[in-house]
């Protein structure tokens, strides 16, 4: 029997029954809604309200680890930061397919009555969210179709380099709650696209989030984050291991890369009923 880690305790009030949207508690090592479905709790301190398997797409153990190393040095310590300093205020945080946890707990930590709740599809990556904060839970499920959120009782929602299901942020933030878009402009990781290959940004990224976000959200405030990482030839590795391009063909990461962080950080805010 799996006891609750305190992460997980500390935002089971912001779940919702994947079944039945009704209310989880703990119970017995599983998460149980008052309909009696059951969930149990890993030993590695997530839960899986997935009920399937996860899609082929969704990140390995193999990528998550290379993203972890890749975190962990502190090439997007930018990002991370500029996230944090517009949440400082917030209490509960959703981050919707937030991998390993690394932006929000770097949020968690700026904001010491705050509690966050991370979503992905990946298992591997919900094992490392688990442990990456005190204050901070894990779940899979799957951000296309539907989280498993209570609504209305998140004040916050990152969405960094993940998918956007629009209706369901909209539908767990309260009035007036912010979400936080990260999107990669145009020249972002340029010199290792074009030294190996990799898959393309699309140009006008921020316009077409603006657009998939009307009349949810009206925005509030925008900032480039940029500069120049200096990675060695593991760094690159991972830097392509980690995401989507693990999935394709690509030229080997054998030489060390200066590379362009160059990414936005928006901000929208979900409307107040007049």
């Amino acid at each position: 029997m799996t006891a609750p880690p305190p992460g997980l305790l500390s935002v089971v009030g912001m779940l919702a029954c994947p079944v039945c949207s009704a209310a989880l508690t703990p119970d017995s090592g599983t998460l149980r809604c008052p309909a009696g479905h059951g969930f149990d709790i890993a030993r590695q301190g997530h839960v899986n309200l997935l009920g399937h398997a996860a899609p082929r797409n969704a990140d390995t153990a193999v990528m998550v680890a290379a993203r972890q190393r890749f975190l962990d040095a502190g090439h997007y310590d930018p990002v991370s930061d500029t996230i944090a300093a517009g949440l400082r205020a917030c209490r509960r945080i959703v981050d919707a397919g937030g991998g390993t946890g690394h932006h929000l707990a770097r949020a968690l930590d700026g904001a010491p009555e705050a509690v966050g709740l991370v979503v992905d599809v990946s298992v591997p990556a919900a094992r490392r969210a688990a442990r990456a904060h005190p204050r901070l839970g894990a779940v899979v499920a799957d951000t296309w179709r539907s989280l498993p959120v209570r609504s209305g009782v998140a004040d916050a929602l990152l969405c960094v380099f993940a998918p956007r299901n629009a209706a369901e942020f909209a539908r767990v933030l309260a009035p007036g709650g912010l979400l936080v878009v990260v999107t990669p402009n145009p020249g972002h990781l340029a010199e290792a696209r074009e030294a190996l290959g990799l898959i393309g940004i699309q140009d006008d990224k921020l316009a077409a989030v603006r657009r998939s976000l009307a009349g949810a959200f009206e925005p509030v405030a925008t900032r480039r984050v940029h500069g120049l990482m200096k990675l060695t030839a593991s760094e690159v590795g991972d830097l392509v291991a980690m995401g989507p391009n693990a999935f394709h063909a690509h030229a080997p990461a054998n030489a060390a890369l200066r590379v362009g962080l160059d990414v936005q950080v928006t901000t929208f805010r979900r409307p107040v009923p007049r």
